[in-house]
């Protein structure tokens, strides 16, 4: 009954340490973050940087329209979202 128990606990344990692993694999990098913005081609990367605003890690991208603009997008490392 002991053997079983422990063996419980460890398949519980490892089941987490899995969860976590898949959560940090969910983050989008720089890299990443710059290439969704530039799938349209219409846009021409000046500079990028992650910055933490908040607690949070935000990838800050400027970028060159094609109309000449300069634009900044403020990416949310952990999701991928485009923040205001």
């Amino acid at each position: 009954m002991k053997i079983l128990i422990n063996f419980l606990i460890i398949i519980a344990l490892s089941n987490t340490v899995h969860a976590e692993d898949a959560i940090d694999l969910a983050r989008v990098s720089l890299h990443e973050a710059t290439q969704k913005l530039l799938s349209d081609g219409n846009k021409r990367v000046l500079g990028a940087t992650t910055e933490i605003i908040d607690g949070r890690e935000i990838h800050i991208i400027k970028v060159l329209t094609r109309d000449g603009r300069i634009q900044h997008y403020k990416i949310d490392a952990e999701t991928g979202a485009v923040i205001g």
